[in-house]
């Protein structure tokens, strides 16, 4: 694409990104972005009339019989975006598109040899409808403006069993893609099998982690992850980072602190590296749970600490069917707050507690589709919390025999 191209495709947010990973792929909010935007499979009639209104934008699309030949071999390969707001499905319309082709290991080397042809994909190259791909090649994006946060449902569309855990690969050819690849979290330079291919980027995908386990023992330098505290080890992080922050920066007495409800909570603790920077406490009650206690040490301010606490505690709170989240904010921080979905809650109460004056806010989410309910699979409920996906410990005793050595003694 061309720099003028990538501008109409691009809202400006993501291409003044300079930061790596800035809005990174598997971090974006598609339950956020679902309010505004929809995904849906277009018809030939709305590919026409969408191509037509990229190619005033984008110069040197692929031809659209070449798309709907494409289509017609594997209907996933075109997402069409609109706005909720225009959106009429007794006539849809797209007002932008996200395209992909899946490919097989034949179309995969293609790619990495550069003898794929884009503007004319062979359909052999291509995995059928149904088939797990080798490779997910992202063959064209328009989405201007306010139509990019739709990557966040694409994204979503891409964590289905077919396509979770495959790698995304592009091709920027200006300097302005080159920095959407980067604000997104690719990196160039692939090797495919053992062909070198330093004209791709690729955005790696490993079997996905929540982002509330998402903290390695191994993490770079400057790398954020978070986890759930589950030992003793864990809680004294905790205990430090908050007594650092508001014992020490805010003066508040230790009393007030550490309130007589920390054994009540799951606690989020966040590492920069291996350096526990950041925490956030929740508790759960009837119909809401309740955010408290995020603090960021001062020195990982400018690190996306608190974001990722947060975005980690509402997907928490989603997978445990939460659909309501309450927290207290400082009246100056309502702003703040209102990025991630919290609005001043109606008839709500100013108070003040510690030296500072707060109001009450509250977020309205969607439960997670994969929420843990009554009627799970009892072993996913004895695993350890946030874990539910892997086999614990007590699920690897089952192998042994019954034998009640208790009774019997």
């Amino acid at each position: 694409m061309t720099k003028a191209a990538l501008r109409a495709a691009y809202s400006e947010e993501f291409l003044t990104a300079g930061r790596y990973g800035k809005h990174k792929l598997d971090e974006l909010d598609a339950a956020r972005v679902a309010r505004h935007l929809l995904l849906f499979r277009p018809d030939d009639q709305v590919v026409e009339a969408v191509m037509a209104k990229a190619r005033l934008a984008i110069p040197g699309l692929a031809a659209t019989a070449e798309i709907l030949k494409v289509l017609r071999f594997n209907p996933d390969c075109m997402f069409a975006v609109a706005r909720k707001s225009r959106f009429d499905p007794k006539a849809p319309s797209a007002e932008g598109f996200i395209a992909m082709l899946p490919l097989n290991e034949h179309g995969l080397l293609a790619l990495a040899l550069d003898a794929l042809n884009r503007s004319s994909p062979d359909t052999k190259f291509l995995a059928p409808p149904g088939e797990r791909p080798a490779g997910i090649y992202m063959w064209g994006v328009y989405a201007p403006g306010p139509l990019a946060a739709g990557m966040a449902l694409f994204m979503k569309e891409m964590a289905a069993p077919q396509y979770a855990g495959v790698n995304l690969y592009s091709r920027p050819n200006t300097e302005v893609g080159r920095r959407f690849n980067q604000a997104l979290g690719a990196t160039p330079g692939v090797k495919i099998g053992t062909v070198e291919a330093p004209h791709l980027w690729i955005f790696p995908r490993t079997p996905h982690r929540p982002l509330y386990d998402s903290y390695s023992p191994d993490a770079a330098p400057g790398e954020v992850g978070i986890t759930i505290a589950r030992s003793f080890d864990d809680l004294a992080r905790v205990i430090a980072v908050r007594g650092g922050v508001y014992m020490g920066e805010q003066e508040c007495p230790y009393d007030e602190e550490y309130d007589g409800n920390d054994l009540s909570a799951t606690h989020l603790l966040g590492y920069v590296g291996r350096e526990p920077a950041g925490c956030l406490r929740v508790r759960y009650f009837a119909d809401f749970a309740k955010l408290e206690r995020l603090a960021i040490r001062p020195e990982f301010r400018k690190t996306r600490m608190a974001t990722q606490l947060i975005r980690a505690m509402i997907l928490l709170s989603r997978k445990k069917g939460y659909t309501r989240i309450y927290a207290h904010s400082q009246t100056r921080l309502v702003n703040f707050w209102s990025r991630f979905g919290f609005r001043v809650m109606e008839g709500g109460k100013s108070f003040v507690f510690s030296d500072f004056d707060y109001v009450e806010i509250l977020a309205e989410v969607e439960r997670d589709p994969d929420c843990v309910t009554l009627g799970a699979d009892p072993y996913v409920l004895i695993r350890p919390e946030g874990r539910w996906d892997v086999p614990g410990i007590l699920e690897n005793s089952a192998s042994r025999p019954v034998t009640r050595h208790s009774v019997h003694r």
